[in-house]
């Protein structure tokens, strides 16, 4: 019996560990920002920093990051005050984390965290090889044709396609958006996109913050995507 009760003692700050953090594969993109890439540390397991790149115009290269209790948590590199942090879903073990720039108004008191942080699993099933992740940061609906695909998002809404079937003899798909304004549709992108295997792209529905008008924002992907977690 004591045997067993010295077992327990000896294990169970492991197995406790093990619950509080866990490793998760982490892609960065900022959005809103202007100026440099910023820069982002997140905290690790054992109190250390890791330093993440936050380009503004493609994915990064992945980081192994820590989250305790399914948070990771990120400081500024300047002063090692919070910055912001991200909720990983239990299971996720790959994502992509988008931080988008939170407004400061001068007459308004201080936002607790300048970024907010938007998780995309990585996994073939929401973020497809081949297709695209549309995410949907304008004030109101949005509606959109990706090849065969029609979809409509709120706002903050977000889905990940497929690689559209219908393209020409060149992979193109017809790529086109609108935004609602005063109870009216009107078309803010009308394009065509490459759609091949290890290609997949992130596009953004957003308001130009000099112009006040919707805009697309597109980020093309090369890297495969991450594995499928274990069930």
């Amino acid at each position: 019996m004591r045997f067993i009760l010295l077992a327990i003692a000896v294990l169970l700050p492991a197995l406790l560990h093990a619950q509080d953090g866990r490793s998760v594969r982490c892609r960065f993109v900022s959005f809103g920002s202007v100026g440099p890439d910023p820069t982002a540390l997140a905290v690790s397991d054992k109190g250390g920093e890791v330093t993440c790149s936050l380009p503004g115009s493609q994915l990064s290269e992945p980081v192994m990051c820590t989250a305790k209790n399914n948070v990771i948590s990120f400081l500024s590199p300047s002063d090692r005050k919070p910055l912001a942090s991200a909720t990983i879903p239990a299971g996720v073990s790959a994502a992509v984390l988008v931080f988008v720039k939170t407004p400061q108004k001068p007459d308004a008191a201080a936002e607790a965290s300048p970024w907010r942080v938007m998780v995309i699993e990585d996994s073939p099933k929401n973020f497809p090889d081949g297709g695209a992740f549309v995410a949907n940061f304008y004030n109101s609906d949005i509606r959109f044709v990706i090849g065969e695909h029609k979809g409509t998002l709120r706002a903050g809404g977000s889905h990940g396609y497929a690689m559209p079937a219908e393209r020409d003899t060149f992979n193109m798909a017809a790529v086109v958006f609108e935004f609602i304004q005063n109870d009216k549709w009107r078309t803010a992108n009308e394009s065509s996109l490459r759609f091949l295997p290890g290609m997949r792209y992130l596009i953004f529905a957003y308001v130009d913050p000099t112009s006040g008008r919707p805009r697309i924002k597109t980020y093309q992907d090369m890297a495969a995507p991450a594995p499928a977690a274990a069930p």
